[in-house]
């Protein structure tokens, strides 16, 4: 398979004839319902025969192919590297084998969908963590409508977990995490009841999820994920975590989060790297690949390479222009992104620098926008960063958003592991 960026007057019928594969197959690969596709956009062509087009080279089709020149020449010995031509046909190889693990968070609604969700995902999925359960100051879980979700996963032979997060009505509290924490009585309470959950309910292991956690509770979070783990392990039972992104240990607002501490612990740690620009910030990209490659360079000091799962991020932004800070940016999935684009008509940029798709519009009411968020291009970029680092997997927030082409690129850069 290989991605083709769409140009100006491109038609899916255009493309599927320069490249010999049906219509409906790159509909379907792509989820596209809309058949206006727009300039700029990423599409992603699954076929295993690449037909040579004007200014092909080989360096560029294995741009396109994510291969290296070496490798499509060993793939085509017949073929003379300096003497292709439009029309000639080459065999795109596959990548050398590359076991990952990959983790989808999901948000369990505890309805029939849930099943079919977690079914269609499986084949590509090693842990679903189920979100959320939130905790009380005395160590109290609440409840979460998850039985059937687990036993759906356990039946598509992928493994769940259960995430345990600090929210509150008011959003994620620090304060609760502290307190909760730092009193001996509640905290053993907390690792005991969580113990009670995944043992009464199936769950394969619990996945940590305390966003704000203070400079001043370092410590004693890991101390708590020690303990944790301490009481888990014994009964073959998983501890993993979610951890913000962090490039260096000097951040103020992530040093509650010691990564060597916390690597040396759990069994692997999910790296949310994403969100570098928000709901709250000025418009950027979401997860620009010059930071997550400094996340992951930071990261690897600090711990088991072998420990560290990429987080991914299935959803961009929507900023209203000229920004203003006063009004937030509003959360869109990256495929209802990608159907913005083409509803509006507008060309999708690309930056290079940030490995990061962009497009602008005007809405109903003369509105100026612009969307940034992720699609194949982005996201493979990110892909190629798990083997380039020899990562653990990689995982996204959050499996329900959606993305059509995920799937394929799963296939294309990895074999997923299998637990169960």
């Amino acid at each position: 398979m290989f991605v083709y960026t769409v140009n100006p007057g491109d038609s899916i019928f255009t493309i599927s004839q320069k490249y010999d594969i049906s219509v409906d197959i790159i509909r379907g690969v792509n989820g596209l319902v809309n058949p206006n596709i727009v300039p700029g956009q990423a599409l992603l062509i699954n076929t295993k025969i690449y037909t040579v087009q004007p200014g092909d080279s080989l360096y560029t089709i294995s741009q396109k192919a994510y291969v290296s020149s070496d490798m499509l020449i060993a793939a085509n010995p017949k073929i003379n590297p300096s003497t292709i031509q439009p029309g000639m046909k080459i065999i795109l190889p596959e990548l050398p084998n590359y076991i990952a693990t990959t983790l989808g968070y999901f948000y369990v609604t505890g309805t029939q969908s849930d099943q079919l969700v977690i079914r269609d995902f499986a084949p590509y999925t090693t842990y679903y963590s189920f979100f959320e359960y939130h905790f009380n100051l005395d160590g109290s879980l609440s409840s979460l409508n998850d039985l059937q979700a687990i036993e759906s996963a356990w039946n598509s032979h992928t493994a769940p977990l259960a995430t345990i997060t600090n929210l509150t009505a008011a959003g994620f509290s620090a304060e609760l995490t502290s307190q909760t924490l730092n009193n001996p009585a509640s905290r053993q309470n907390f690792i005991n009841n969580i113990f009670t959950l995944l043992s009464q309910k199936g769950y394969a292991g619990v996945n940590i999820d305390f966003e704000g956690t203070l400079a001043k509770d370092r410590d004693i979070f890991s101390t708590f994920l020690n303990e944790l783990g301490s009481r888990l392990h014994i009964a073959g039972l998983l501890v993993t975590i979610a951890v913000p992104a962090k490039t260096s240990a000097d951040i103020p607002w992530y040093a509650g989060y010691d990564y060597g501490a916390i690597g040396s612990v759990v069994d692997f740690m999910f790296i949310m790297a994403y969100d570098w620009h928000h709901m709250a910030s000025e418009p950027g990209a979401v997860a620009p690949l010059n930071e997550v490659r400094k996340t992951i360079e930071f990261a690897v000091q600090k711990m088991d390479r072998s420990k560290i799962v990429l987080g991914i991020p299935l959803y961009g932004y929507n900023w209203a222009l000229p920004y203003n800070s006063e009004v937030l940016a509003t959360a869109i999935s990256n495929q209802d992104a990608i159907d913005l684009a083409m509803s509006k008509s507008v060309p999708i940029n690309y930056s290079v620098v940030d490995e990061a798709p962009n497009f602008y519009y005007v809405d109903e009411n003369g509105q100026r926008h612009v969307v940034w968020f992720e699609d194949t291009r982005s996201i493979a970029a990110k892909m190629k960063l798990v083997r380039e680092y020899r990562l653990h997997g990689i995982g996204a927030w959050q499996v329900g958003l959606g993305f059509p082409q995920g799937p394929w690129l799963l296939t294309k850069f990895f074999r997923v592991r299998k637990v169960t």
